[in-house]
């Protein structure tokens, strides 16, 4: 996150005796991106956090592809996603490519047994459904409906929630996730005409600082591969930390939406970016106040960019047919716009109440054999009057 913080006791320079009140040291890890070259944190731990007592099971998570070149439009029901016990059990992949994956989640239990890291991607963490607390080796951090939890890579967590009834929208990025940059001066500060700004960005508000020794197994996400290992020392045992890299929440009900006399294209509503996908977020706003505009968007060819939009609530003017937690594939290649009556039903309405996550990739989506599951294989038929 581009801008600093700071949680719990630290040295007054960094790479310095840090030392506990017995005279021991605490042990210092720079926890970075890109090399040496993106954004860092550095921390401070009880014990030496390298202490790696036994490697045990390592088995395959990747996704079963089930169309690998698609051009078909296709409705998603994610509700249909039955819910699991386990937390990584219930994570279904539905739609990937080299730098994203878009997964569905329906967890009932809290990770009780085990830590999670995911080494490869950020984790871009949409709760639809549910509550609860978010914890990691950096802090945790309260959610709630509505909410992104933003977990950059390499994090250890895990996340308890408060009830049994909890759908979550997930994105994971092999690229790092951050705020559009034309929202930020070359400070890094967001900017006057941003939909949001560091106000409405929730940082780690408390740490977990163990020191215990024993068997920890955390479980380890590398190229589509679980690989569970076993440390040798709490992985909450961090007694301070400062810098950029950490796990934040913000809330889309907190995006303050930008409109105008007639209809703004989607990046007007874009939250997260890299440069591989963006992220946008559709919210309650006022249409377009020309007199003779058309507040449904118009037809548009998706050239250069897969299109997938999750809706969330309320009602969504552009589509017939369509539910909360139902999700919209339209890929590259073909247009697509409102469906037949939309367009009409939209003149002379001045609000919409609806609220949705869009994800915009540069890459074409693959098809999983989830997704399927799950499929409206006759979605694409649904602009024929």
């Amino acid at each position: 996150m581009p801008f600093y913080h700071k949680l719990g006791n630290i040295p007054h320079k960094r790479h310095i005796q840090f030392r506990k009140p017995d005279g021991s040291l605490y042990y210092e890890q720079l926890f970075g991106t890109i090399g040496f070259d993106g954004m860092s944190t550095n921390s401070y731990h009880e014990q030496r956090p390298t202490q790696v007592k036994a490697i045990k099971k390592q088995y395959s998570v990747a996704p079963k592809i089930a169309k690998s070149n698609n051009i078909q439009s296709y409705r998603l029901k994610g509700f249909q996603v039955k819910p699991e016990n386990d937390y990584l059990e219930s994570r279904k992949t539905i739609l990937v490519n080299s730098d994203c994956a878009i997964v569905l989640a329906a967890p009932k239990e809290s990770t009780k047994n085990y830590f999670y890291k995911n080494t490869d991607a950020d984790e871009l963490i949409f709760i639809h459904k549910g509550s609860g607390k978010l914890r990691t080796h950096l802090g945790n951090l309260d959610f709630k409906y509505g909410d992104y939890l933003l977990v950059p890579r390499g994090i250890i967590y895990k996340i308890d929630f408060n009830t049994e009834d909890n759908r979550l929208f997930i994105v994971e990025s092999r690229r790092p996730i951050y705020t559009p940059k034309r929202y930020r001066n070359w400070f890094g500060q967001l900017l006057e005409h941003s939909p949001f700004c560091e106000r409405d960005i929730r940082r780690p508000y408390e740490l977990e600082t163990n020191n215990e020794s024993g068997d920890f197994l955390i479980k380890v996400k590398k190229q589509d591969d679980i690989i569970e290992m076993v440390y040798a020392s709490h992985p909450f045992d961090v007694v301070g930390y400062d810098g950029y890299n950490y796990p934040y929440a913000f809330s889309i009900h907190d995006f303050e939406p930008i409109t105008g006399r007639i209809h703004q294209p989607p990046p007007v509503h874009q939250t997260f970016e890299t440069d591989a996908f963006v992220v946008c977020s559709f919210v309650p706003r006022l249409y377009d106040y020309h007199p003779q505009s058309i507040p449904a968007p118009y037809n548009h060819s998706n050239i250069d960019s897969d299109e997938v939009l999750y809706y969330v609530d309320g009602d969504f003017m552009s589509r017939n047919d369509i539910e909360a937690g139902h999700i919209s594939l339209h890929p590259a290649g073909i247009p697509h716009g409102p469906h037949p009556g939309a367009t009409e039903r939209s003149i002379g309405k001045t609000k919409t109440d609806e609220l949705a996550v869009m994800v915009d990739t540069f890459k074409p989506l693959k098809v999983t054999e989830e997704a399927l599951k799950i499929a409206d294989d006759s979605y694409y038929k649904s602009w024929l009057v």
